[in-house]
């Protein structure tokens, strides 16, 4: 019988794939999806490297545009295209787990810079944003709900 499928930020399963080339590990949730299907999921890592330069979400003209932080590169497109590609492949899912804070994965914690790069609000990340928009009746919340 086929397992149900999750969607997990890969950080969260132990992959180093951060800007940083570190992880962020959580066994509470290695451990509550051991009988699931995991699908690990990292937008920035296939199309950027690891580690690499770090994204913000930054609000220009009322529109949150992802740019990188030293060469304010406007990655948008691009993100939202690896993005799309995913939930294309991977249609269904029981829960997906995402990074708090993460400019690709946050759920209401992601800072939203404005062009000085100083935070004026907390919102979601692209990633985040584009799965609530797709995976309707699907749980979606980050790693403080295992801890």
């Amino acid at each position: 019988m086929p397992r149900e499928k999750v969607i997990l930020s890969a950080c969260l399963l132990g992959e180093n794939c951060r800007y940083d080339g570190k992880t962020k590990k959580v066994n509470e949730i290695v451990e509550a999806f051991k009988d699931y299907e995991i699908i690990p999921f990292c937008p920035e890592a296939p199309l950027f490297g690891t580690p690499r330069e770090r994204i913000n979400v930054v609000n220009i003209d009322g529109k949150n545009r992802i740019i990188t932080d030293e060469t304010n590169e406007d990655v948008t497109q691009i993100l939202s295209d690896e993005i799309e590609t995913f939930i294309k492949q991977n249609p269904h899912a029981k829960e997906i787990v995402l990074k708090s804070k993460s400019p690709s994965c946050g759920l209401e914690t992601t800072p939203i810079l404005n062009e000085k790069k100083e935070i004026v609000a907390k919102g979601n990340g692209i990633a985040a944003q584009m799965f609530l928009n797709y995976y309707k009746n699907t749980p979606i919340k980050d790693e403080n709900s295992y801890l």
